[in-house]
């Protein structure tokens, strides 16, 4: 019963419309050759990936894979892909999973969609602290309603998407379907500031859809604005700095760690294929963090070695890229090869 509600109340928002998955127009852009590791992952016998919605490394080489199945679950593996092992099962925070980030202290931290919670798990795998509310739920139901949505809160998030850190340990979270807002928390979850609102809006200081979230190290933050086509860049007290419009629908948003950064937009195929999705979209972006277009590799394909609907990457490593992917439920390892070109665009 709850879980039929939960699906519910998801469906019916899912169903508001949404702008279109848009072209790139970033021009004279080369092509970035890679291979996709074969045979990456191994799970145990009986064991499978669902959709797989966040990837996230350590410095020890380990990845976690967050992920959408029969339940939300979160797995870890070793460098060569080997499950090691499973982290929080059956914890009320898990329920329809968004992504999962590493910190620099080697905590692992997972977005949950479904129950409005951004949970931080030590290295050894013990939840130690809890961001958000899940919703009161009476008779196995939560309440629904059709009202405008209530101005947003401090510390209740509708649908969050992502988190990342600044060097100073300050929390973001890119608040996203509901409250299309980033909110950014000092390191022990206080608030300290937002930006954008529940209303949906294309100005320099608004959001619609927020999908991913990354910083860089002087504190700069980078946003998917994936409703608004676009990348959008705060600095950081969260004051508008730039906006990245040529490298078409941002879905998600990685920031290598350095010395020397670089941001990665996915520019996605959309769920559910529409017209012409495949020719538009399916393609990653490494960019200066000035937004200056370094190359481009992937496309869209439900093929091995192609993209269907990257939803979340790691770039911990510039030239090997952790994606993971919604509608092929699987997640590939890239290995980055120099550019075809030596071209740039803006």
């Amino acid at each position: 019963m709850r879980r039929l509600a939960t699906c519910l109340a998801a469906l019916s928002l899912l169903s508001a419309p949404l702008p279109a998955q848009i072209k790139a127009t970033a021009q004279n852009v080369p092509e970035i050759p890679y291979d996709s590791v074969p045979n990456f992952i191994k799970m145990p016998p009986g064991l499978y990936l669902g959709e797989a919605m966040g990837v996230a490394t350590n410095s020890r080489g380990h990845f976690f894979v967050y992920t959408r199945s029969a339940n939300t679950r979160l797995f870890e593996y070793d460098q060569s892909g080997k499950f090691v092992r499973e982290i929080g099962e059956g914890n009320y925070g898990f329920e329809f999973a968004h992504s999962v980030r590493v910190d620099p202290e080697e905590n692992i931290w997972v977005v949950d969609e479904g129950t409005n919670l951004v949970i931080k798990f030590n290295p050894q795998g013990r939840i130690v602290m809890v961001m958000g509310h899940r919703p009161d739920q009476v008779n196995g139901a939560v309440a629904t309603t059709n009202a405008p949505p209530a101005p947003a809160q401090k510390y209740i998030f509708g649908r969050p998407t992502d988190v990342a850190w600044d060097p100073q340990g300050n929390i973001f979270v890119s608040d996203g379907y509901v409250n299309n807002r980033v909110v950014k928390y000092d390191r022990n979850g206080r608030f300290l500031k937002q930006v954008g609102s529940e209303k949906r809006g294309s100005g320099p200081d608004q959001l619609s859809l927020p999908h991913g979230i990354a910083v860089d190290l002087k504190g700069n933050v980078y946003v998917a604005d994936r409703s608004n086509n676009r990348v959008a860049v705060f600095d950081n007290d969260l004051n508008p700095k730039a906006q990245y419009t040529n490298v078409g629908t941002s879905w998600t948003v990685c920031v290598s760690p350095g010395p020397h950064q670089y941001l990665f937009s996915s520019n996605s195929n959309p769920n559910g294929n529409p017209p012409g999705s495949w020719e538009n979209t399916g393609e990653i972006y490494k960019m200066e963090l000035d937004g200056t277009v370094l190359g481009r590799f992937g496309h869209a394909s439900k093929q091995f070695g192609g993209f269907q609907v990257v939803h979340n990457m790691d770039c911990r490593n510039p030239n090997e890229i952790f994606v993971a992917e919604i509608e092929s439920w699987r997640v590939q390892k890239l290995l980055l090869k120099p550019p075809a070109a030596s071209a740039s665009a803006r």
